[in-house]
C-alpha cells in the first residue's frame, strides 16, 4: 500500500522500455489489473485478514508463551475473524474507494450489475459479487481452517494443561481442570488412579505454594524437571505422570496434529508406546 505509487512507476517503465516484448507485455497486464479497483479490494481484504493471522501465528511460535494464554489467543483469533465476517466488508468499502481516488483509479457503485471477464455484463450486482462471492467467501476460508486446526475440544485441552501452570504461586491451578485431562488418557489413568490424582493433586498444591524453589520457574518443563530434582516425581507420582503427558502432547507436533484434528484422540494416544 505505502508503495503502490512507485510499483506503478516501475511498470509503466517496463511497458515502454523493457528489454524483451514479453516482458512489456505482462508489465502492460500487471499495470492494468493493479490500477483496477478489484485489485484493491482485494489487497484491503488481505490485509484484514493477514494482520489478524499474523499476530496469531507469530505469538504462538514463542517458545514462552503460556498454554493458557495461546488458549486464549485462539479464542480471541477466532471471534475477531467472526466479526470480521460480519462487519468487515462495510468497514473496507471507504478505504478502497479513499485508495482508488488517490491513486486516479476508477471506483464501482455497488448497486450496478457486475461486469466479469471480457466486458460480459452479469445478473448480479457489485455489492453481491464483492461481499458474497469473494469477502464471505475467503473469510469463512479462515474460519473453517481455524475451527479445524482449533477445534473446542482441541482449546479445552490446552486449557486444561494451562491448569498446569505454576505461574504467579499456581494461581491458574485448577484441580477439576486437571482431572478432566487425566480422564483423556483412559490408558493411563483408570478410576482408581483418579481418586488417587485428586489427592495428589490438592496436597502438591499446598505443598509447593509455600515452597520457594517453584516460584521462580519458566515452563511446565522446567516443572517437571524440579519435581524430579527435588524428588517430589516420586511422592507425587501420578502428577508427575500427568505432566509429562502434556508435556508430550504440547512439543510433539505429530501427536499435536493428532490431538486437533482427530475425533478418537484418546485412542490413537493409547495405542503408541509414549515412554
Amino acid at each position: 500500500m505505502k508503495l503502490f505509487a512507485d510499483v506503478l512507476v516501475v511498470l509503466e517503465f517496463v511497458k515502454v522500455d523493457g528489454g524483451y516484448l514479453a516482458n512489456r507485455q505482462q508489465a502492460s497486464e500487471i499495470l492494468a489489473y493493479f490500477k483496477s479497483y478489484e485489485f484493491v479490494f482485494y489487497l484491503y481484504m488481505m490485509y484484514d485478514i493477514l494482520r489478524l493471522t499474523g499476530t496469531l501465528s507469530k505469538q504462538l511460535q514463542k517458545k514462552d508463551l503460556d498454554i493458557l494464554e495461546a488458549a486464549s489467543m485462539v479464542r480471541g483469533k477466532m471471534d475477531a475473524l467472526q466479526f470480521l465476517r460480519d462487519m468487515g466488508f462495510a468497514s473496507i468499502l471507504p478505504k478502497v474507494s479513499s485508495f482508488c481516488q488517490t491513486h486516479n483509479i476508477a471506483t464501482l457503485e455497488m448497486q450496478d450489475f457486475y461486469v466479469g471477464a471480457r466486458n460480459h455484463t452479469t445478473t448480479k450486482t457489485n455489492g453481491f459479487h464483492f461481499e458474497v462471492e469473494i469477502f464471505n467467501t475467503v473469510v469463512d476460508m479462515q474460519l473453517t481452517e481455524y475451527r479445524d486446526r482449533f477445534s473446542e475440544t482441541s482449546t479445552q485441552l490446552l486449557e486444561y494443561m494451562g491448569a498446569l501452570s505454576h505461574c504467579d504461586s499456581f494461581s491458574q491451578f485448577d484441580k477439576s481442570k486437571l482431572l478432566k485431562l487425566a480422564k483423556l488418557y483412559k490408558y493411563d489413568f483408570d478410576d482408581s488412579d483418579l481418586i488417587d490424582l485428586e489427592g495428589q493433586l490438592e496436597v502438591f498444591y499446598h505443598s509447593c505454594i509455600k515452597d520457594e524453589r517453584f516460584t521462580t520457574l519458566k515452563g511446565i518443563s522446567e516443572l517437571s524437571r524440579l519435581m524430579v530434582s527435588t524428588g517430589k516425581h516420586r511422592s507425587y507420582p501420578l502428577v508427575h505422570k500427568l505432566l509429562k503427558l502434556a508435556l508430550i502432547t504440547r512439543s510433539n507436533r505429530k501427536c499435536r496434529k493428532m490431538f486437533f484434528e482427530d475425533e478418537v484422540l484418546e485412542d490413537r494416544l493409547a495405542q503408541q508406546d509414549w515412554r
